[in-house]
């Protein structure tokens, strides 16, 4: 068997006991700690006949690995990796989603906050490359709060190939977020009618050449103030709201 994930955070593991139960094999709880968020996760883990084991503070920091935990870890059966086939499986049976790409965000927390962003905005699927980028640690488990369980998180082998294949195989548009001599301010691209997918930079480096080269459309956020920058999970925030905006007119 391989060994279990460890999932804290009350939303994190509140999440993975509303949408898959089975996966959850042993609850850790704080010793001393009776309130009502974590009443309604023993709630949730009762039908399931999940073990709950009370534990000290230094043992729930050592299980989370960092002291964040909000009093309540879980054990879990890892859940597969999902891949390019996944991806096309998801597109077979849903030609018309919506898709986030990540390209190289490195940072778990903004992994988290991007991935959590998209659960709220209908997002399908997160798209990152497998190698140097952010992967779903218990980190970016808890700072999604829950859209992890929500939205599936899919690691390819080369980004830009995938987002060819995805235009090629099922006309999905890839939109890009940079500021170029084409770029369209975000609310005058048209993100309605087919599959599209929103494609997110690092901040400090922005798209690579090779991921631009498979946008469609550059589109920027207009802003109003002297800072022209903003945090990768905020962009994405504001970008995710203008497709969901868009497509739910």
């Amino acid at each position: 068997m391989a060994k279990p994930e460890y999932f804290y955070g009350v939303h994190a593991v509140e999440s993975l006991l509303e949408i898959e139960p089975e996966r959850v094999l042993t609850l850790f709880a704080l010793k001393g700690r009776e309130d009502q968020r974590l009443k309604r996760i023993f709630e949730l883990a009762e039908p399931f006949g999940v073990s709950i084991q009370k534990a000290s503070r230094d043992s729930l920091e050592k299980l989370a690995g960092q002291p964040f935990h909000q009093g309540v870890v879980a054990a879990v059966r890892p859940h597969p990796v999902l891949n390019e086939k996944d991806l096309d499986a998801l597109l077979q049976a849903n030609p018309n989603a919506l898709l986030l790409a990540l390209d190289h965000i490195t940072d778990p927390h903004n992994l988290g906050a991007c991935i959590r962003t998209a659960a709220a905005m209908g997002v399908e699927a997160v798209i990152s490359p497998r190698d140097r980028s952010a992967t779903l640690t218990p980190t970016a488990r808890k700072v999604a709060a829950g859209g992890a369980e929500k939205v599936k998180f899919i690691q390819v082998t080369n980004l830009a190939r995938t987002l060819g294949a995805i235009k090629e195989d099922f006309n999905v548009r890839v939109v890009g977020t940079m500021l170029d001599e084409k770029a369209l301010p975000i609310q005058k691209f048209d993100f309605t009618g087919t599959g599209v997918c929103v494609v997110m930079g690092a901040e400090d480096t922005g798209l690579r050449p090779i991921t631009q080269s498979q946008c469609d459309q550059t589109v920027y956020i207009p802003m109003a103030g002297n800072l022209q920058s903003l945090n990768v999970s905020v962009a994405t925030g504001m970008a995710l709201y203008e497709a969901c905006r868009q497509r739910n007119l």
